[in-house]
């Protein structure tokens, strides 16, 4: 696919935001940001000031997929709770540029794309951690019912459905056979935990990449990227955000595996789960190499979600392709940690 598909028709998204977007201004110019892999995000420079617009992208979409209009939600639903954007308006009309879209405030501040964090000293690099450590325990003490968001996920056995839902998924954007994905669908249902009755939001890609950063302090200023969140068990974001100790150095999905965590002032996989333990007062399973596993699996079924939209031609990022041939080194991953 062309960049042109991703190209906004800013005459009429000028119209739409001068009758919906209180205060607009002209003049509008749009630029696309480097990420936003999944939802194409772009940053839009208005007479009244800066804003942020993402959308579904356009082509054909996994059922349920790319649900703009679920992050919308719960960024209104976050507001004074979980350092977020601040949400001003959803359009679901598909004929004002193409898809469906909502635009925030824009938070000025930093994306940290490495979790290396190769620009800064070690004191630094433990307290970015900390930070996203104490952040997500926050977002998991969220009362769902209080911020309105009991209806948002299905209670109960979040581990087994999601595994059953990724494995539709995965089967259903499948380019080839890997017989590691295959090995751990079979094995995961086996080593699923019994429930345990722990429910939170979950915000489904939480790692350092999906946070925006103050521009000179280890602090939180906004949680992006909701698209995945639902109602489920807290630890599955936990065990997402440690993959990144575990993973390779690569240019997609860089990770921390091989490095000297110690010498960069990185905690170590225990030294985040005592972390979060203390500060969210929720115990770590026994089995955690299920926990670790069934993220490796997650995130392989979406790589693979990537790459078979860059192979339909709208995948929207360049990285869209390196991305989907991570699913064999997600998958392998997987398997290791189980055991």
């Amino acid at each position: 696919m062309s960049a042109d598909r991703f190209a906004l028709n800013t005459e009429a998204l000028s119209a739409y935001l001068r009758t919906h977007l209180p205060g607009f201004t002209e003049p509008l110019a749009a630029t696309k940001f480097k990420g936003g892999q999944s939802n194409p995000t772009y940053r839009l420079d208005t007479g009244s000031g800066t804003f942020v617009l993402r959308r579904k992208p356009p082509g054909v979409l996994l059922a349920s997929a790319h649900a703009v209009d679920r992050e919308f939600r719960v960024l209104q639903a976050l507001q004074g709770r979980v350092p977020v954007a601040t949400p001003r308006l959803l359009c679901a009309d598909d004929s004002v540029i193409g898809s469906m879209f909502y635009v925030m405030d824009f938070v000025d501040g930093r994306v940290e794309w490495d979790p290396a964090l190769n620009e800064h000293q070690p004191a630094s690099r433990a307290a970015h951690f900390d930070a996203l450590i104490d952040t997500l325990a926050s977002l998991h003490a969220v009362d769902v019912a209080e911020a309105g968001l009991a209806d948002f996920g299905k209670p109960g056995n979040y581990f087994g459905r999601q595994i059953s839902r990724w494995g539709e998924q995965y089967k259903a954007s499948q380019t080839r056979d890997i017989a590691a994905m295959n090995a751990l669908m079979a094995e995961l249902p086996a080593r699923c935990p019994a429930d345990d009755g722990q429910v939170a939001l979950v915000h489904g890609d939480f790692r350092i990449d999906n946070v925006m950063w103050a521009k000179n302090e280890a602090r939180v200023l906004a949680v992006m990227d909701w698209e995945l969140a639902t109602l489920g068990h807290p630890l599955a974001d936990l065990g997402y955000l440690c993959m990144a100790l575990r993973l390779p150095r690569n240019p997609a999905l860089p990770g921390l595996a091989g490095m000297d965590r110690a010498a960069l002032g990185i905690p170590s996989e225990s030294a985040m789960l005592e972390r979060y333990a203390e500060r969210s007062g929720r115990a770590i399973p026994s089995d955690w190499g299920f926990v670790l596993a069934f993220s490796f699996f997650r995130l392989a079924a979406i790589a693979q979600g990537v790459a078979k939209r860059a192979e339909q031609g709208n995948a929207s990022s360049e990285q869209a392709k390196q991305a989907g041939q991570m699913v064999d080194l997600l998958a392998a991953s997987g398997l290791k940690a189980l055991g």
